[in-house]
């Protein structure tokens, strides 16, 4: 690990050596656009699906049977009718977890349209063997040309919001550039694990021009048997090396050990920690569980901010004003030791500082957790924070 506190080089250039030192990839010459709310996902998405002449690859925690979903699904069946290959892949356990899932016939009349439809792991007796771990990417890559990879499956509330928590918002991104086959590579390994039909070749990893935009941009994979230790690595050495400031948001925020001990490493060498946590959120017991840590990083230091706009599903963090991470992954203790999970690091002070200025556009509808915030909870909402904590590492 990396000493703490280092001022000899930044901390950006000290996270990318530790990365490289970790194996992971990073690639020059790509162009990342954000994708800051689900219209703008969706419209972007189905644009380039349209736009397909090869192959369209989807890699999603779930599909929701809904009006986006339709959509989608009917654009897909029109680019496999014109001979684009369309293979979508989809976790068991984050369908039947969905209030809408896709049911078995649905599934087998989106495969007659000539859509390679798979549920990846399907749950069968003894049943628990197929909660522990889950596919809770997304990714999906069209022609290995264009990439989109962040925190949001297919599901209308991206769009609509859901009734009594009210707007849902979430991240998401396209990417150009050679790191899309990086992204490729993580589907086309879980197709083959799914699948066994493997995808090689120049047509699906073709070479690239860099990008103008040349952004540095590296893919942190977390697969339980290859790499499990490596989101919680990401997120620990984040904070770890950080120097001046750090802002993230998490939408169930109960950090595992490591990655809690190296936030209060951060505040206690004096990092601006700044935390934006949803008032709400759509999984009984998270909104407390995350206000009880958020509490004691407050009293620590740290500052905390309530946002009351919504539900934030947000996976985000940056580090000095020099880079950042958006992903898939959760700072909590299921995604962090049990599911499959991607995160992509930019190294890129444009994109970076596109997510601050989000960032403190949010706090405008937010309050901040002042330190005597947890004696103003009711007892029964202390308890459910202490005891959502006990609880998250199964949840």
């Amino acid at each position: 690990m990396w000493m703490v506190g280092v001022t000899a080089q930044t901390s950006d250039s000290i996270m990318a050596a530790h990365l490289r030192e970790k194996g992971v990839k990073i690639c020059d010459g790509n162009s990342v656009h954000l994708l800051r709310t689900g219209h703008d996902k969706f419209e972007d998405m189905f644009e380039a699906v349209r736009n397909a002449k090869s192959f369209i690859h989807l890699e999603y925690f779930n599909f929701r049977n809904d009006s986006i979903a339709g959509l989608l699904f009917h654009l897909l069946a029109q680019k496999a009718a014109e001979g684009v290959e369309v293979r979508a892949l989809y976790d068991a356990f984050g369908n039947s977890s969905n209030n809408q899932p896709i049911k078995a016939h649905m599934h087998d009349s989106i495969n007659a349209l000539g859509i390679k439809l798979v549920k990846f792991d399907p749950i069968r007796f003894p049943w628990v063997n197929h909660i522990i771990p889950r596919d809770h990417r997304k990714i999906v890559v069209i022609d290995g040309k264009i990439a989109y990879t962040g925190g949001m499956n297919v599901a209308d509330y991206y769009i609509e919001g859901i009734p009594g928590i009210g707007d849902w918002h979430d991240m998401h991104m396209r990417i150009e550039g050679p790191v899309v086959n990086e992204l490729h590579e993580i589907f086309c390994r879980m197709w083959y694990k799914a699948t066994k039909e493997r995808i090689a070749g120049e047509k699906y990893f073709p070479a690239y021009r860099p990008s103008n935009d040349n952004q540095r941009i590296a893919i942190v994979d977390r697969h339980p048997l290859r790499s499990a230790d490596a989101i919680r690595d990401l997120f620990a050495e984040m904070l770890n090396t950080a120097q001046h400031k750090v802002l993230l948001i998490n939408p169930y925020f109960v950090p595992t050990h490591k990655v809690r001990k190296a936030l209060k490493r951060a505040i206690d060498r004096g990092v601006d920690v700044q935390i934006l946590l949803s008032a709400k959120s759509d999984i009984p017991l998270t909104p407390e569980a995350s206000h009880y840590v958020g509490n004691n990083l407050a009293k620590r230091g740290a500052k905390v901010y309530l946002f009351h706009g919504g539900f934030h599903h947000t996976k985000i963090m940056m580090v000095d004003d020099l880079y950042c991470t958006v992903g898939s992954s959760n700072m909590d203790a299921r995604s962090l030791r049990c599911d499959y999970e991607v995160n992509t690091v930019i190294f890129n002070k444009k994109t970076t500082k596109e997510l601050t200025d989000l960032f403190n556009e949010q706090l405008k509808s937010s309050t901040p957790m002042q330190k005597g915030y947890w004696s103003t909870r009711s007892a029964g909402k202390k308890f459910q924070g202490w005891f959502g904590n006990l609880l998250t590492p199964f949840l």
